[in-house]
This record gives C-alpha cells, sequence and structure tokens, in this order.
C-alpha cells in the first residue's frame, strides 16, 4: 500500500466505500421485502380470524364500523371485484383457520382479504397506510451515496494541485533551473509548493554563485601560470626548470579536470549523440592521452556505435592514464569493441570497491599521484551516456571496462 499513489489510493477507498453502501442497501431492501411480506401475512390472518370470530357474537351495525376501523379495512362488493382479482391479482395466502376459510388476494395497490365461514362470506379491503420504510432506506442510502461521491470530488479537487506540483518539480528535476512552482491556497499543499520555490531560488542562487566562482579562479590561475611559464623558461637550472614545469603543468591539469568536471555534472547537460567507429574513440584517447607509446592495442573491432565521442574518449583517457600511472610496468593494454572497452594493467587489486575511487579526491594514501579526480569524471561520464563502468581483478591484472 505505501507505494500506492495519493489518487489510486483514493480512488480505491471511494470505490470500496460505494461498494459497500451499495451491496448494504440491497441486501436491506431484500431484508425488508421478505419481512414486510411475513408480516402483512400475519395481520392479514389475525384480521380474518377476528372477524371470523366476531361472527358467531352476532355483533350490531356499530361494533362493526369500530371493528372495521380498528382494522383499518372496509368491506367491498366480492363479485365486483372477481374479475379484476383473476386479471391482476395474485393469491398470496390460502388457507383454513378455526373458524372458517381465509384468502388473501394481491393488487398492484392493495390488498383483499376474503373470509367465509358456513354460507356467509365478505371481502376486506386494506385501506392501513402503506410501509414506507422500503422507500425511506432508498431515500436515505441515495443520500449516503451522494455524499460519498460528492466528498470524493470535493478530496480529488482537493488533492489536484499534488499533480501540477509534481510535474513542475519534475520540470526542474530535468534540468529546468528557471521553472518556477505556482501555488494559490494557503493550505499544507500551498505551503509545500511555495518552500520547494523559495528552495528553487535559494538553489539557482547558489548555482550562479558557484559559476561565477569557478569562471573566476580559473581565469585568476590561468593567468599566473602562463605567466609562470614563460619565467620558467629564463631559468638555468635544469633541474629547478623541470620541477617548475612538472609543478606547472599539474596545476593545469587540475583546472582542466575541474572545468571538465563542471561541465559534465551540469543538470542541463545534453551530450552529442552520433555514430562514431570504436577505433576513431580510442585514437582520439591515446591523442588526448599524449603516452602512446605507452598503450599496446590488443584488438579493436570495426564496429560503430552511438555515442559523444569527446565525452567517452576523455573518459577512456582517464582510464589509460590511471593503468599507466599505477600498473608495474608502465603499460597498458586495449580490448574494443561494440559491446565493450577494457584496459587492462598489471598490478595489484584494489583495496577497496570501485564506488570508493569513482568519489571525486578518492585515493588510497600510497598513490600520491593524480588528484582522484580520473574515476569521478569517468563515472560522471558512463552516467550521462547510459552506460556502465565496471572492474575486475584476474590473474594479477586490473580490468577497467566501460559496457555499452
Amino acid at each position: 500500500m505505501k507505494n500506492i499513489s495519493v489518487n489510486t489510493f483514493v480512488h480505491i477507498l471511494f470505490s470500496l466505500a460505494l461498494i459497500v453502501s451499495t451491496v448494504t442497501l440491497l441486501l436491506f431492501l431484500s431484508w425488508n421485502r421478505d419481512r414486510e411480506k411475513i408480516q402483512e401475512e400475519y395481520n392479514y390472518k389475525l384480521i380474518a380470524d377476528a372477524f371470523l370470530s366476531s361472527s358467531q357474537l352476532n355483533l350490531t351495525k356499530s361494533e362493526m364500523e369500530k371493528l372495521y376501523s380498528d382494522f383499518s379495512v372496509t368491506p367491498v362488493d366480492a363479485s365486483k371485484l372477481k374479475e379484476s382479482i383473476e386479471e391482476s391479482g395474485k393469491t398470496i395466502f390460502s388457507g383454513q383457520s378455526l373458524f372458517g376459510i381465509i384468502q388473501i388476494f394481491q393488487m398492484p395497490d392493495t390488498h383483499y382479504i376474503y373470509i367465509q365461514r358456513g354460507g356467509e362470506h365478505l371481502m376486506l379491503q386494506d385501506i392501513n397506510k402503506k410501509y414506507y420504510t422500503a422507500y425511506i432506506a432508498v431515500g436515505v442510502g441515495i443520500f449516503l451515496l451522494v455524499l460519498v461521491v460528492l466528498l470524493y470530488i470535493a478530496i480529488l479537487k482537493k488533492l489536484s494541485p499534488l499533480k501540477r506540483l509534481y510535474k513542475e518539480i519534475k520540470v526542474f528535476a530535468n534540468g529546468d533551473m528557471t521553472k518556477r512552482i505556482t501555488y494559490t491556497n494557503r493550505d499544507e499543499i500551498g505551503k509545500i509548493a511555495k518552500s520547494f520555490d523559495d528552495a528553487i531560488i535559494h538553489i539557482n542562487e547558489l548555482n550562479a554563485s558557484k559559476n561565477l566562482f569557478m569562471r573566476n579562479i580559473m581565469h585568476e590561475l590561468k593567468t599566473p601560470i602562463t605567466k609562470g611559464r614563460i619565467i620558467i623558461e629564463s631559468i638555468d637550472d635544469q633541474n629547478i626548470k623541470e620541477i617548475l614545469i612538472r609543478a606547472f603543468g599539474r596545476m593545469n591539469e587540475l583546472i582542466d579536470e575541474l572545468a571538465t568536471i563542471e561541465r559534465v555534472t551540469t543538470k542541463g547537460f545534453i551530450p552529442n549523440i552520433e555514430q562514431m567507429n570504436i577505433s576513431d574513440v580510442i585514437k582520439r584517447s591515446m591523442e588526448l592521452l599524449m603516452f602512446e607509446s605507452n598503450c599496446e592495442i590488443v584488438s579493436i573491432s570495426n564496429d560503430f556505435i552511438q555515442t559523444d565521442i569527446k565525452l567517452l574518449s576523455l573518459a577512456v583517457k582517464n582510464i589509460l592514464d590511471n593503468g599507466i600511472k599505477y600498473s608495474k610496468n608502465k603499460k597498458v593494454s586495449i580490448i574494443a569493441n561494440k559491446n565493450t572497452i577494457k584496459v587492462i594493467s598489471e598490478g595489484e587489486p584494489l583495496k577497496n570497491d570501485l564506488e570508493f575511487y569513482t568519489q571525486p579526491f578518492s585515493q588510497e594514501e600510497k598513490r600520491s599521484g593524480g588528484f582522484g579526480l580520473g574515476l569521478y569524471i569517468v563515472q560522471n561520464i558512463v552516467d550521462k551516456l547510459n552506460y556502465k563502468l565496471k572492474y575486475r581483478h584476474e590473474d594479477g591484472k586490473n580490468i577497467f571496462m566501460i559496457v555499452f
């Protein structure tokens, strides 16, 4: 039940309420009809017995009138009713009591009681007001059903802003950072909408601040790095010169990786998917790496895949770079086809799960080279391209795989 939506739960709840109410009403009407039928037969038998016994008492006319009034009946001419009773009447009881013969006829709008004792007979019409229990029950039942339907409509109308709120939040979650949450009511749903709208404003302010910070810091760092590289050329000491070149190179590399992370992890970023040959992807990756001699191509198929060549090449480049840095012989092997790209290097197995190394700035203590951003970038790229990054260690070799 906890995974059912609110609207579905309301539909189920009110459907059950309508079904239970309708079934209860129908069962009550059926029971009431049978009860009234039994009660009527019993009353008519009592009336018949009363009139049959009164014939032995030789009651006066006034006493008979009182008896008619007490039992809410009136005498009628049986001969005039014979034809209509035969056509549309129904005998609901026919029998004999201690005092004589009794027959009860049901007509569409009334009942007749026929009494016969010896040569005497009497036809009585029931003039008592009918019981309206069934009509009252039907009226109350219909009222309750209408009330349930009105409550159902009112609750759905009250919950309708939730559906609109969900759609607006989904638009924002899909990357439309300009989306604002509309709200008019001051109830709980309106308060939630207002709180989320305030959160969107705050998130946009944070994003704007972050983007401004990233642009400024990259610009401010690039300028001194460029100046430093120019000044290095004037240093005569070759050892110091190489140390400074490596230092500035690592700083420049960190800035490039941060820029890549900022671009790839942006919510609204959409890869440029096109059909590319897998061999072109590997070739571009090795060009980015600038250490082609350290890479051994075992096998590359001539298959085509749907991908963003810039992103996939960068991901493969980072895996190759990691493999070269941390392998025993500073070499990696590459196997690529339409299903996967494998980068194989000799080395000890990872001490932690792969998920540990796909977090930013995650490194094992002994691995001092790099910034711990390589696999973090790779993981974000494969997520954007709907690929999978996998790892296994076998026969003394680390195998990283991008599975399409």
